[in-house]
């Protein structure tokens, strides 16, 4: 009876949060699913009910779509470049705020590498946009001083996407600093005076002691960043509006102007598609992480 008492408490704790998530996460899901069986548009908003089913017409019309295919490419090559950049970042930014920067100092570098991630995404797009302008742009003037012609960063499709990743690995780095910067000061000491006593170098430590013990914190982070990164939108939306030429419209841009457009059903087709990969990449990810 007290089990079954205890049992009963929990899911009062739990109620809330289920309410939630089955009302502003689950039924969207659903719906959307729905949807993505039938040709509603947004002429049907008013009948939903009377909308024609198709099937799966409408994930066929993906594999056939020219600007739907480019940003499938576009997001894939953004994420495998964009993901291990940003670990690398935030793993150097972590070790070196763990090596014996003063109290202080680290406090200021931890606020300073961690504020751009809590910044809205609209402002730092904004930001680096006129920071990439061809003629006025800082970084383009820097350039000048020691004699180099910057390119017209945002409107070339070579340059368009890898300044977004570089962007977007900057903004995003000083999240995964802090979680690695935890992690590293929860290391034993003992680890690193042991293998300094068998004459590991930095080098070796670093390799031999400090990446598998920070294993499990990679996989959290590259399974955090990569759920984030498949989904990325207000970047090329406020920087390129997804040019130029297509370079740099992602998934969610693609989907996002679907949905502007009325095309509900085709939209939502896509939007599980994406749903479903972002899912199989985590569990993939997972299982790999876990079994290393």
């Amino acid at each position: 009876m007290a089990a079954l008492r205890r049992s009963g408490l929990g899911w009062v704790f739990v109620l809330p949060f289920l309410l939630v998530f089955a009302v502003f996460h689950l039924g969207p899901l659903l719906a959307g699913l729905g949807m993505s069986v039938t040709d509603m548009r947004n002429t049907d908003v008013a009948s939903p009910l009377a909308v024609d089913p198709v099937g799966v017409q409408n994930y066929l019309r993906l594999a056939d779509d020219e600007v739907m295919r480019r940003a499938a490419l576009n997001t894939a090559v953004f994420v495998v470049t964009a993901l291990p950049l940003t670990l690398a970042l935030g793993l150097a930014a972590a070790v070196a705020l763990n090596s014996g920067i003063a109290r202080l100092p680290a406090a200021f570098f931890r606020l300073g590498y961690y504020l751009p991630h809590v910044t809205s995404i609209i402002g730092v797009a904004v930001a680096w946009k006129f920071l990439l302008e061809p003629e006025a742009g800082l970084v383009n003037r820097l350039l000048e001083l020691i004699g180099v012609q910057g390119p017209a960063w945002l409107q070339n499709p070579a340059t368009a996407l890898p300044s977004i990743v570089v962007m977007t690995a900057w903004r995003s780095f000083g999240f995964d600093m802090v979680v690695f910067l935890a992690a590293l000061q929860g290391i034993p000491r003992e680890l690193y005076e042991a293998a300094h006593m068998d004459g590991a170098g930095r080098w070796q430590r670093f390799t031999s002691v400090t990446v598998p013990q920070l294993r499990p914190v990679i996989l959290f982070c590259s399974v955090y960043s990569t759920s984030g990164f498949l989904q990325f939108l207000e970047e090329p939306l406020i920087m390129t509006g997804g040019g130029p030429l297509n370079s740099t419209v992602s998934a969610s841009l693609a989907i996002f102007r679907q949905f502007g457009v009325g095309n509900y059903g085709y939209a939502s087709a896509a939007a599980t598609v994406l749903f479903t990969v972002i899912v199989a990449l985590a569990v993939l990810q997972l299982r790999v992480g876990r079994a290393r």
